[in-house]
């Protein structure tokens, strides 16, 4: 096989798989099952912040202390 002739069976088998994707893509394919990712800190509500907020005040109380020996 020379080597004119394998780049002609390598663009055939790229433009077939160039068709199967945009079959795929047309039907909806991987985009249709999978949504954009999330990133980014979750959102807290009230209560989650005010659970937070004593956590870290009791925390910070803790550190304050005098150690004692």
């Amino acid at each position: 096989m020379d080597l004119f002739q394998a780049i002609q069976e390598l663009y055939e088998e790229k433009r077939r798989l160039d068709q199967a994707i945009a079959a795929l893509e047309g039907q909806g394919g991987i985009h249709a099952v999978s949504g954009p990712a999330k990133r980014g800190r979750k959102s807290m509500n009230d209560v989650e912040r005010k659970e937070v907020s004593a956590r870290m005040k009791r925390y910070w109380d803790g550190r304050r202390k005098p150690a004692t020996l």
